[in-house]
């Protein structure tokens, strides 16, 4: 009989004791050690036989892969991607619970398995009957979309080397265990283990890997961070409850840029490609309502003009509060800063909120100039024209300063119908639209007197 150890494992960060201990020393959480049975001889023996044994190849004569990805057919799903899925790569995502990651993947799948191949699609959570109901809603029904439900990897495997699908979807990673661990699945030692194994399989035979994995309370995914170091790409689904919109957003990607993002909205029939965020985003807004603005933010590639609201009230608390939901908060207080010490907008006894409409999270400092006109907008009650766009970053002297990819965001201004547009003053030509007025500023207290 083999001997069998046992250890402690934090099951927030994977740190291992020999005994239990009430705080664990690496990330600082408390009662999170759990005992851990294993064997000495665990791992991969039982692929021992089938690992690779190549010999090192000069880079030069290594063909690369880069033309031979696979398409999944949602076109903002590849665009994340870097272009499509890359064949042998491990992908994990991961998001809130009912955001969309499962229909997401299914609708994926069943379109790759109707233009590619074969697509083996494994769930730990949910029965055949189960899949098949939420296929019918979702109309994703295929001959080649094989569905099993399993949780142990000793059974997977086999499966995965008959079949040889074109890609394998894990539903979820936390489910799935191997009967080489004593320890109970979604265990810190289970998952790593588990997605080791997947890995390895993935690489060997060239089958692109889908993981879905659970996150935890503070929105990051569940289980080590080893996880996410031998995934070559991390994708987050991201929504809020309170709003039909999706962003599905690349955290690291081996193959492709992590600025890109891709737009869906969630409806009865399951997600839909939002090709146009801008003209989505804007659809709601109100004219001659103070306190409002569109700004303009690039993510990756693509500009997105959103609208940003602003409300400044009297407070009658000894320290009037501050918060701000899409932007930074700490850039909040900075700009408000400004415009107390630049301009002289007496705000020491005001509440004031900052908003992003359509539950957008911003994170560039293109937008600065735009919170700055939407909190004066609101404390003068005085409207911003609706068909005025606002660009600009703002440095601490109170001076705006240029921003990246500006020719982009004004296009895209010109495209959606808007007349005015100001950005920084700089030396670079920008593109001229006759179709919208160009106006460039210097400094804070400039553009204000453009706008009020």
């Amino acid at each position: 009989m083999p001997k069998v150890k046992s250890h402690f494992s934090c099951q927030s960060c994977g740190y291992q004791s020999a005994k239990w201990m009430g705080r664990c020393p690496d990330c600082g959480e408390w009662n999170t050690f759990v005992e851990e049975k294993e064997n000495e001889e665990r791992g991969i023996r039982w692929l021992g036989d089938k690992r690779s044994k190549g010999k090192p190849l000069p880079i030069s004569s290594i063909e690369s892969s880069q033309g031979k990805r696979i398409i999944s057919g949602i076109i903002e799903f590849d665009r994340v991607l870097g272009g499509g899925i890359v064949p042998g790569s491990l992908i994990l995502v991961g998001g809130d619970p009912g955001i969309g990651k499962s229909t997401l993947l299914l609708q994926s799948s069943a379109k790759i398995s109707e233009d590619t191949g074969t697509v083996l699609y494994i769930s730990g959570e949910e029965s055949e009957d189960q899949i098949r109901l939420r296929a019918d809603r979702l109309k994703t029904l295929s001959d080649k979309l094989l569905i099993l439900s399993e949780t142990c990897l000793e059974d997977i495997i086999p499966q995965i080397e008959t079949i040889n699908p074109s890609i394998v979807v894990i539903d979820s990673i936390q489910t799935i265990y191997t009967a080489q661990l004593q320890s109970a699945p979604g265990s810190i030692s289970q998952v790593r283990e588990v997605s080791c194994q997947l890995m390895n399989i993935s690489k060997k035979t060239g089958i692109p890997t889908f993981l879905i994995g659970h996150v935890t309370k503070d929105g990051a995914i569940a289980g080590p961070r080893v996880l996410e170091h031998m995934a070559d790409t991390v994708l987050y689904f991201e929504g809020d409850s309170g709003h039909s919109f999706r962003i599905l957003r690349a955290t690291k990607n081996r193959f492709g840029s992590t600025n890109e993002i891709g737009v869906f909205e969630m409806k009865s029939t399951g997600l839909e490609e939002v090709t146009n965020p801008s003209e989505l985003f804007l659809s709601e807004m109100s004219a001659g309502i103070s306190g409002s603005v569109v700004i303009s933010s690039v993510e990756g590639t693509r500009p997105i003009l959103v609208e940003l609201q602003a409300l400044v009230s009297y407070s009658n608390l000894s320290m009037p509060r501050r918060m701000a939901t899409g932007v930074d908060p700490n850039r909040v207080s900075l700009l408000i800063a400004i415009l107390e010490k630049r301009i002289g907008l007496h705000l020491q006894g005001e509440d004031i909120f900052i908003n992003v409409a359509g539950g957008v999270k911003i994170d560039e400092p293109a937008v600065d100039l735009g919170i700055v006109s939407a909190i004066t907008s609101s404390f003068k009650d005085k409207p911003i024209d609706v068909k005025t766009v606002v660009i600009g970053e703002v440095g601490l002297g109170g001076e705006v300063r240029g921003v990246t990819n500006l020719d982009a965001r004004v296009a895209e201004a010109s495209k959606l119908g808007f007349t005015r547009c100001i950005i920084p003053k700089i030396k670079k030509n920008v593109l001229r639209d006759a179709e919208i007025k160009i106006v460039e500023v210097a400094s804070v207290a400039e553009t204000l007197e453009v706008l009020f």
